[in-house]
């Protein structure tokens, strides 16, 4: 199973302006036809991307404290896909600075998570709520510093 992590953003920004955002040199942005963009990063930065654009989203994901649901009615989500031989804590330090300029750059409610199944953080109404720190944030402390809360 490939390892997985997504940024969920609320609401129907443009897939161009949020790759814009996450990725502002133009030689490495994601491409494509409106509403999916993807691009081949695995060699520069660990991963693949894709941004997509949806509707009537769903997401149930364990939290610390149980099940968390969340239904945007639009969304665009941006899925990194590690590359399975690069190294971990570099491709997650890689992504999780791109998730930082989306965040900088917009004030959209926002989930990130990993593999679809655990929460790692939510942003809502500008507040950042971090889970898993005593495993998955502890592992990738560059992490604690990129995404502060």
């Amino acid at each position: 199973m490939a390892t997985q992590y997504k940024l969920t953003l609320a609401g129907d920004t443009p897939v161009n302006q949020v790759a814009e955002r996450a990725f502002p040199a133009s030689d490495e942005r994601p491409t494509g036809v409106a509403p999916r963009l993807v691009a081949d990063l695995k060699g520069r930065y660990g991963f693949d991307v894709t941004i997509a654009a949806g509707r009537d989203g769903y997401l149930d994901l364990e939290t610390d404290e149980g099940s968390f649901e969340w239904e945007p009615e639009s969304y665009v989500r941006i899925v990194f896909r590690l590359d399975r031989l690069a190294d971990p804590l570099w491709a997650v330090g890689n992504l999780l600075t791109a998730v930082r300029r989306v965040l900088d750059t917009g004030s959209e409610d926002a989930i990130f998570d990993f593999n679809g199944d655990i929460l790692l953080f939510a942003r809502h109404g500008g507040v950042v709520t971090k889970h898993r720190r005593g495993t998955w944030w502890e592992r990738y402390s560059d992490g604690g510093q990129l995404i502060p809360d």
